[in-house]
């Protein structure tokens, strides 16, 4: 078997149709000998469809394909876990399994990888696709760039990787650092991340490889980890809020380790970006909504103008007018603008 430059790692959980549309997505035609598509199915309640519709596209997938059926629910942590440590590729490109890849850009990608193998952590662009047809780019600076390792790239980083799919890391850096200390925080791709943007360069790829497509349905709060703090079905407040308090651990985790204040600048910069986890509760009604934000500001989120115009805008305009706006100035900029 010819040495993998990447494993496409695709955590399963209850969504067969989703996964086919996946599966579909992965063309490319340059390095077809140098992936492995990586899944571990976490033992969910259609295993078994999800468990054909896999057989049923290695019969015509030109990839070398490893599925895995874990024994037990590992939760989404455990499971990331579970593919670094079945995956035989350079590097891991993470992909939720309602994503997919955008058509024709997945070469591309790999050549950027393969020729920046000196980096640990390469930050990839994407799109949503939401309900209506509409796409919006997410793209975080003007054209590639290349980062020196460091607390100042981790921290540029951070809120630029939420997003798992298309979360590419090296597989030798992420098993160096393993750890169960965040299960049920659904944050594991970031903790790698804080260590390994520390420690090692990383990259910047501006054109778009992966897209979301809107309207799935979340699985999260199923597994033992994970089911105190998240409501399968929904995105509640209490779920956002949990993973807010996730999100805030971590950094102070990262931040006490190290000895820096990199907690607080990380949480500055989520502030000046948090319209993407606000405008979610808007939709439920101003009470609700005020008391998600209050728990927001109460978590330290509060710390820049810009959550409060996003607050203030929400309020007034609604999450449709508002969200409108955004997308229109980011597309006249280009990309996100630097805050």
């Amino acid at each position: 078997m010819k040495e993998k430059i990447v494993s496409i790692c695709i955590p399963s959980y209850n969504r067969p149709e989703e996964i086919g549309r996946l599966l579909k997505s992965i063309d490319s035609e340059k390095y077809a000998d140098k992936i492995e598509i990586v899944i571990c199915e976490d033992k969910a309640p259609r295993r078994l469809e999800v468990r054909k519709t896999v057989e049923d596209y290695k019969k015509s997938l030109k990839y070398d394909v490893n599925y895995i059926e874990n024994e037990r629910n590992s939760g989404y942590d455990g499971n990331l876990r579970n593919l670094i440590n079945n995956a035989s590729g350079e590097y891991l490109i993470f992909m939720g399994d309602d994503d997919m890849f955008i058509p024709g850009r997945l070469d591309g990608f790999i050549d950027f990888v393969n020729q920046h193998r000196d980096c640990g952590y390469i930050l990839r662009s994407y799109q949503n696709v939401s309900a209506d047809g509409s796409v919006a780019e997410f793209k975080y600076f003007d054209s590639d760039r290349l980062f020196e390792p460091g607390v100042d790239t981790y921290i540029s980083m951070f809120d630029k990787s939420v997003f798992i799919s298309g979360f590419t890391i090296k597989r030798e850096y992420a098993k160096v650092v393993e750890s169960d200390q965040f299960d049920g925080s659904l944050l594991y791709q970031m903790y790698l991340l804080t260590e390994v943007c520390r420690k090692y360069p990383s990259a910047y790829y501006n054109t778009p490889i992966t897209q979301a497509i809107e309207g799935g349905t979340p699985f999260f709060g199923s597994s033992e980890s994970e089911k105190d703090l998240y409501d399968p079905g929904e995105i509640s407040v209490r779920n956002s809020v949990n993973f807010m308090r996730w999100y805030c651990k971590l950094v102070d985790a990262s931040a006490e380790k190290y000895k820096d204040d990199s907690n607080k600048r990380i949480k500055k910069n989520m502030s000046k970006y948090s319209y993407v986890f606000m405008y979610v509760q808007r939709r439920r009604g101003i009470e609700v909504f005020n008391g998600y934000v209050k728990e927001l500001r109460q978590m330290g989120f509060g710390s820049s103008v810009y959550f409060y115009l996003y607050y203030v805008g929400l309020l007034i305009l609604g999450e449709k007018t508002c969200t409108k706006i955004i997308r229109c100035l980011k597309k006249m900029i280009g990309h996100r603008p630097s805050l």
